[in-house]
């Protein structure tokens, strides 16, 4: 084993406040989101539903390999370098090592057995993108910790910049490949460029802040890295499996068509993965600390605290594009994916469950991952067993409604869980007040927006909108105000961010 190295600039994950992490981070989401969503908006444009089913078909196994096949070992990081400051080059290095090995399997899999994508989705013609599919998802799981490894670092500045840096490069990229070729084939092609453009980034990144971090290798740490990421990692591929698995349902039984509408309907997923773990990545290490100190009181206050702050952007999130889903859809779209409104309005009920955060206790509370595990193989089988069922029934509508009954099951039983763990009680609900009037806020807003839109009945989409939204954010921020549920701390940052808004006068 090689003698531990010297640390490297100490990570600030622990400091500071967690107002202002989060916030460094979700507008860095927030703003790859915006980004994000103008590739479909063109492609729905450019393509045809079929072509654009497929399209989706080949970028969703990219989904789920990238996320799966490493298992969360990536993740080590927010466990191993606060615990471990002798040993962040080792650590980095581990991670490296291992995404490489996985991703080398996975692309050549794609290359020995090209069938295997046809095999997946049930379309012939997928075949010829295998071997580009294998390439893309071995530069993806290489350069996968380009955002986890700034965070678990204390840099959330550096993370926020990286994160806007690579949905703005691969937006461009995606957006120049459909413009001049306007094929499948060169938006693979363009995610191949991407791959080698953020692996590149990784490696100025480790070397930068971890100088010579390849020369070190620890096959112990290595080992307690492993023992630490798999059984996670084990129980996160069963919840990309309750997450994914409808859409492989939907892709094979009903074609790439029927996909295409499925997929428009379920798109907003990306901005609740992204304003989620933006608050998953700083409260992970905080919630570690504090369980090293077996401070349960403060694990309950804080998780309170960051389910307050997710409900501020959930709850009024869904309460507007419930108002609004079809001019929503029609407007972003186009009319032809009209029939994907059901299937978006059954979706958005995940938002809600997104308040209540889970991956934090477990990586905290690593002794729960077997239970974990076994909750979410039984609850596989449930959604399994459901959307066969279901898709067979009720079409999309079979299929949505089975994947958001499996969420609320497990939210429900994790809940009940942790609050023995934690010893919850009933004298802490004073710690959800905030959420509650959150809540009501967003739906009284949700009505004066519908209001806003039946009186615009028959207007352009884009009109309904400008002012439904205008109304709701008036109404949402006069609410919260009345209600007093900002913090002074929150209230200084509001008033400092309208300053920098608004001209000097």
């Amino acid at each position: 084993m090689v003698k531990n190295s010297s640390p490297s600039q100490p990570a600030a994950a622990k400091t500071g406040s967690l107002t202002a992490h989060v916030s460094w981070l979700m507008f860095a989401k927030t703003t790859a989101f915006v980004f994000n969503i103008a590739l479909p908006m063109l492609l729905v444009r450019r393509l045809d539903q079929a072509q654009f089913g497929v399209y989706k078909q080949l970028f969703l196994i990219v989904a789920t390999s990238v996320t799966v096949l490493p298992l969360g070992f990536a993740m080590s990081a927010y466990y191993f370098l606060p615990r471990e400051p002798n040993r962040r080059r080792e650590t980095v290095l581990n991670i490296l090592i291992y995404n490489v090995v996985i991703g080398s399997l996975a692309c050549g899999a794609l290359l020995l057995w090209p069938a295997l994508l046809a095999l997946i989705f049930n379309q012939p013609g997928l075949t010829g993108y295998a071997p580009l599919i294998g390439v893309v998802i071995l530069l993806w799981i290489v350069s996968q910790a380009l955002e986890i490894v700034p965070i678990a670092h204390g840099e959330m500045k550096m993370a926020s910049a990286l994160i806007i840096s690579v949905q703005l490069t691969r937006t461009a990229i995606y957006l120049a490949a459909v413009i001049i070729f306007g094929s499948i084939r060169a938006l693979v092609w363009a995610a191949v460029v991407q791959g080698i453009l953020q692996t590149c980034v990784l490696w100025w990144y480790l070397e930068t802040r971890f100088r010579g971090f390849w020369q070190r290798f620890d096959w112990d740490l290595m080992r307690s890295q492993l023992s630490y990421a798999v059984p996670l990692g084990l129980a996160g591929l069963l919840y990309t499996v309750q997450t994914d698995l409808h859409s492989y349902f939907v892709s094979n039984r009903l074609g790439p068509a029927a996909y295409a509408i499925y997929g428009i309907g379920t798109f907003q997923i990306a901005l609740l993965t992204m304003l989620q773990e933006a608050t998953n990545a700083v409260v992970i290490p905080r919630v570690s600390a504090l369980q090293q100190q077996n401070d349960t009181r403060e694990i309950v206050q804080l998780m309170a605290r960051a389910m307050r702050k997710l409900a501020a952007i959930f709850f009024p999130v869904y309460a507007l594009l419930m108002v609004v889903a079809n001019e929503f859809i029609g407007f972003l779209f186009t009319p032809r994916y009209l029939a994907s409104v059901p299937v978006f309005r059954i979706n958005l009920t995940l938002l809600l469950l997104g308040v209540l955060l889970q991956d934090p206790l477990f990586r905290a509370y690593v002794e729960q991952r077997f239970f974990l595990i076994r909750l979410r193989v039984v609850l596989c089988v449930l959604l399994t067993a459901g959307l066969w069922i279901g898709i067979a029934h009720f079409g999309l509508l079979g299929a949505i409604t089975t994947v958001v009954l499996v969420g609320v099951a497990e939210r429900a039983v994790m809940a009940v869980r942790f609050g023995r763990i934690l010893g919850v009680s009933w004298e802490d609900l004073p710690l959800l007040k905030d959420i509650a009037k959150l809540a009501i806020a967003a739906a009284a807003s949700g009505l004066v927006a519908e209001g806003v839109r039946l009186l615009l009945r028959g207007a352009k989409p884009l009109i309904v909108l400008i002012a439904c939204g205008v109304a709701f954010s008036l109404t949402y921020l006069g609410a919260v105000l009345l209600a007093g549920v900002l913090t002074p701390e929150e209230k200084d940052l509001v008033q400092r961010k309208i300053a920098v808004l608004l001209p000097q006068t």
